[in-house]
């Protein structure tokens, strides 16, 4: 692809460097320092901060998934960033992106000319859709967006959302981003795992690991895994079926790992079958002060109905007051329309903090 240029505006390619000490590595870092406080501007927290090694160690992993980035210069300034998120999958047809502007630079140009790169590169690859998730501070006063499922809505006037109106991209999802304070009282967390555990019955059981998984439970983890792109809600978004076995387990394990995230795995495990019915993720970087992130939480649908969300969520919450005391609050997000688990999330604290709307841009 060429360089894009407007008046003294151009954009380029990132090339992340070999080590956060490189010589060249001011760029990425200035790309990571960009998207953290873009991000605690919209959403009025820093729970989504993202640590440069985290950053750098995905870039390099790029066994499934690919990135490619793009630098908005303004006079030789980087003013905004941009990355593409996509599956290495010749059957794939979307990809995500991100644009991120220097928070007081918005609306000199950068997010057009960012956007017009990632769509040129999605084309590239052969997608027919690109999406995007922005992020909105919650109690906005003014008129709302809803999205194509009717669940949600996000404030119409907010910069990102006329952004996206303008630029042809459809609002299809409104995620709930609710956080949970580990430092209050875990009462509610204690009864509802147990009421839980009485309802499932029998036949089922709570497991739970710290990261990497053992072998004995990597297959049946990597089904449940590969579950959440056909099994959650997803809106009007285009999402592609993804594929998981032991052996990607074991990569993201190992990526895991050179990131210096710790993982809490909860699991219910159907005794019959010897099969995981039920999995919840705690997360969190290095810096064990910062908040924590729950990842996927997934029921399969044949498990549905006994509780087991319930039990993975508490049990998790439980394991991770003893496992990483110093973090504050766990952070995560979830589908309007998924009112089973946000039922689940209010009956144990989690109260919303920002929301997230998912959009679409159709290619020709």
């Amino acid at each position: 692809m060429t360089d894009i240029a407007t008046s003294s505006l151009t954009v380029r390619r990132l090339v992340p460097p070999e080590t956060l000490d490189a010589p060249d590595a001011g760029p990425f870092l200035q790309m990571v320092e960009i998207a953290n406080a873009a991000c605690r501007r919209d959403a009025g927290h820093d729970n989504l901060d993202e640590d440069p090694l985290e950053a750098l160690v995905a870039w390099h992993d790029q066994a499934d998934w690919g990135r490619t980035g793009f630098l908005a210069e303004l006079d030789g300034e980087i003013i905004g960033v941009a990355n593409l998120v996509y599956r290495k999958d010749d059957a794939a047809t979307t990809a995500e992106f991100d644009v991120w502007v220097v928070p007081d630079r918005w609306g000199e140009g950068a997010e057009e000319a960012l956007l017009a790169a990632v769509d040129a590169e999605a084309r590239s690859l052969g997608r027919t859709s690109i999406q995007i998730f922005t992020i909105h501070r919650p109690g906005a006063a003014g008129p709302m967006l809803a999205p194509s499922t009717g669940w949600g809505a996000i404030p119409a006037d907010d910069r990102q959302t006329v952004f996206c109106v303008e630029n042809g991209l459809t609002l299809e999802q409104v995620e709930r981003n609710s956080a949970f304070d580990l430092r209050g009282s875990f009462d509610a967390v204690e009864r509802m795992l147990a009421e839980a555990l009485e309802k499932a019955g029998p036949d089922y059981r709570p497991v739970a690991w710290t990261s990497p998984a053992p072998e004995g439970y990597q297959e049946s983890l990597a089904y449940v895994i590969s579950r959440m792109s056909t099994d959650a809600p997803q809106g009007g978004l285009d999402v592609d079926e993804e594929t998981w076995d032991a052996e990607r387990i074991r990569r993201r394990d190992a990526r895991l790992q050179a990131q210096g995230f710790t993982v809490s795995v909860a699991c219910v495990e159907h005794i019959p079958t010897g099969r995981i019915a039920a999995y919840n993720e705690l997360a969190i970087a290095a810096d064990h002060a910062g908040a924590t992130h729950q990842w996927g939480t997934l029921v399969l649908k044949e498990h549905r109905g006994r509780r087991l969300g319930a039990i993975v969520k508490c049990a998790n919450l439980l394991r991770w007051r003893e496992l990483v005391p110093e973090s504050p609050r766990v952070s995560t997000f979830n589908a309007e329309e998924n009112r089973h688990m946000l039922d689940i999330n209010e009956a144990l604290g989690f109260a919303p903090v920002s929301y997230a709307g998912a959009w679409k841009r159709v290619l020709d």
